[in-house]
Formats: structure tokens, sequence, C-alpha cells
């Protein structure tokens, strides 16, 4: 039997949906639930599901074992609310855990970011663990954590039809939102690590991480969802190191000119060169980007 998992915080508008794409394949349908304060837990139990409920911890890796261990079928299908399964990869799914061939299997997951799906940067194809015997796979409690896994593992392959549809940030407010949240958990790896603030991670890390996102994982073949899915991790690592030297209670610090100048340049020149590497590739807005700079 194949049981569905499925986590949820305030979905009630996305959980009919990836309920009604697993339908026809889940001998039953569990729904962990984080302390939603929407009509999600009503409508879960209206739709067939069955009802669990877990502490928000505002991630959802350390809901991950509760989860799994809910469910009674030999395969887990483990999605989050925003997911969706389509009916060809329906399908294969069921073929997949009848030939039992691998004890577990990563999927494929299209992203829709901004009414865009969203190929290039780290996006696509996005590989995750969802598919898996019971008892095979396991989570860490740290955000975006990669799962312990045992036995055979294997791949769909990277084909938009049995791919996971997931359909992400669907405004601006959204992103900034998840931002806070993230960042309150990456900030605790930080502390856990000693990190000590410096007023120069707020140049360093904002501009290597828009260098990261744009240019070396080639954010620019998305366009302007590109350059702005880009900004708006630059700002998540500004916001992240903002928060560390808030634990300093803003401790007063003299910036010398010359040494900001040093660092802004240094980052300028990274600009320059990955606008070199890609002077024939990326098209009219990075060559007038490229004047900005010059």
């Amino acid at each position: 039997m194949l049981s569905v998992v499925i986590t949820t915080w305030n979905e009630e508008l996305n959980l009919p949906r990836v309920v009604s794409s697993v339908k026809k394949i889940a001998g039953e349908i569990i729904v962990v639930d984080t302390e939603s304060t929407d009509k999600t837990v009503e409508i879960a139990k209206k739709l067939g599901c069955i009802v669990y409920t877990h502490k928000n911890t505002g991630i959802v890796e350390p809901v991950r074992n509760f989860s799994i261990a809910k469910a009674k079928g030999d395969w887990v299908l483990l999605l989050d609310a925003d997911e969706e399964v389509n009916p060809e990869l329906a399908d294969i799914i069921v073929k997949t855990i009848s030939s039992d061939k691998a004890d577990y299997y990563r999927l494929p997951r299209k992203n829709i970011i901004f009414n865009h799906w969203t190929k290039n940067s780290h996006w696509w194809p996005d590989y995750v663990y969802r598919l898996f015997k019971k008892g095979y796979i396991s989570w860490g409690d740290e955000i975006h954590s990669i799962p312990v896994t045992r036995g055979r593992g294997a791949d769909f392959p990277i084909d938009e039809s049995r791919a996971i549809t997931h359909h992400h940030y669907q405004t601006i407010s959204q992103y900034i939102l998840r931002i806070d949240r993230y960042t309150e958990h990456q900030l605790n790896l930080l502390v856990r690590d000693k990190t000590q603030f410096t007023w120069q991670q707020l140049i360093i890390k904002p501009s290597q991480e828009f260098i990261r996102q744009f240019f070396a994982r080639e954010g620019f073949r998305d366009g302007v969802h590109g350059l702005a899915l880009a900004g708006l991790q630059a700002v998540s690592e500004l916001v992240l190191y903002l928060k560390l030297w808030q634990l300093t209670d803003f401790k007063q610090e003299f910036i010398p000119i010359r040494e900001f100048n040093k660092q802004t340049l240094l980052q300028f020149k990274d600009f320059r060169w990955w606008l070199y590497q890609h002077q024939g590739i990326t098209g009219k807005i990075l060559r007038k980007i490229k004047m900005w700079f010059i």
C-alpha cells in the first residue's frame, strides 16, 4: 500500500489540489498539520484524510520523521501542500513501487515561481527524496537538511511529465515572509558554529549570493525572474547577517572608508569577471548592467 503524507500549515487553498492529484493511487492520505489557524484541518477531514497535529517548528524538516511514522503503507510518497502530482507521474509511481527495483527514489520537481516555470539556477531539476519504502529514509532537524538513506536508491528521469509540480512562491510578500522565517533558523546555525559578526559580511555575503544565483547558477537565463530571485536571495543574506549583528545589541563600529572601498571594489571585480565570461550569452540586459560599472 502507498501512504501519501502531506505536511500543512495554513494550506486551505492548496490542500484540495494536492489531495485530488493523489486520490487514485493512495491507500491512505495522511495530513500532519502544524497548528494552522485557518480551515486546513477542517478541509483535510472533509477530503477524507487522516489528520494528526504537530507543534509548529517554522520549518518542515523536524516534522518529517513524525509524519512518516504515522504511515501504515509499505511505501511512502511525501508531499508538501503546495505540490501536485500529474496523472502521468501518478501512473509511473504505481508501476515503480510494483517493480521493486529500488528502496527509495529522488523525483525531479518543477518549480512555478511568480507564475513562471523556473528552469535555471538550482531550480531544475531540483531533485527531492519523496518516494521510498518506509524505514529507508529519515530526516535531520536542520533546515534544508539532506535525509539519511539506506538500501538501493534511484532517480526518476529529468522529464517534466515525471516531475512533481511545485506551486512555489506566488507573491513577493510570500517570499519576504519566508526570508524572515528561514533566516531565524539559519541564524541558529551561525550561532552554533560561533560565527562572529563583521561589517564586511554586509557587503560580501549579499554580493556573493547574487553572483552565485545569477551567474554561477545561470539564473540570468530566466530573464527578469532570474534577476528577481537572485536579488531576493541577496536580500536574504543581508537580513541573515543583520540578525547576527542584532545579537551584538547593534554594536556600533567605525567603518574606515578605505576598507569600505576595498571590499566594494572586490565585489565589483567579481561581478565584472562574470559579466565578461557571459558577455556573448546573456544579451542586452547584461550589456547594460556592464556599462554601469565600467
